[in-house]
């Protein structure tokens, strides 16, 4: 059976269609970016544990959004330059996506259902919340938008080593 998560269509930065089922097998850290948030420096360490990490079976999913103080105002093609060019970015960016309301994307709808936050909260309160999900595809845990990226290595390297 495969996991629900491997079943959801996404579109990348690019325009796109693809399944995250390609991502199956992988450790897979989920995070809803901006450009102009004060997360945003991030990036850097969000790359820097793509790179480091990536050989191993690590795959960063960004999925900028603009619905916290929009802070993603840009077209697609704009967060795509923004992102190469301050940050060097190299993981799979997708296109922008609604991560709250009526619009949820439905890979978003199963990771808030899977990991709920504070006081069993669904919503996500901000850009940058993370969502670590296994070589199986089950939904981990979900992080605050505070905490950083370096800060989940351990246990992502666990992970990898895990069956």
């Amino acid at each position: 059976m495969t996991a629900p998560i491997y079943q959801i269509d996404v579109t990348d930065i690019s325009g796109q269609q693809r399944s995250l089922n390609e991502f199956q097998g992988k450790v897979l850290l989920i995070v809803n970016t901006a450009s102009k948030c004060g997360f945003t420096p991030q990036y850097q360490e969000l790359e820097e544990l793509y790179k480091t990490l990536q050989p191993q079976g690590l795959e960063i999913l960004g999925f900028p959004c603009n619905q916290f103080g929009h802070q993603e105002p840009g077209s697609d093609s704009d967060i795509s330059q923004f992102c190469q060019l301050n940050y060097g970015v190299s993981f799979p960016m997708f296109a922008k996506i609604d991560v709250n309301g009526a619009n949820t994307h439905p890979l978003y709808k199963l990771l808030k259902k899977d990991a709920k936050g504070v006081l069993g909260s669904q919503g996500i309160k901000w850009n940058f919340t993370k969502f670590l999900v296994d070589k199986q595809g089950k939904v981990l845990e979900r992080f605050a938008p505070t905490t950083k990226p370096l800060q989940l290595k351990a246990q992502i390297e666990q992970l990898l080593q895990a069956n």
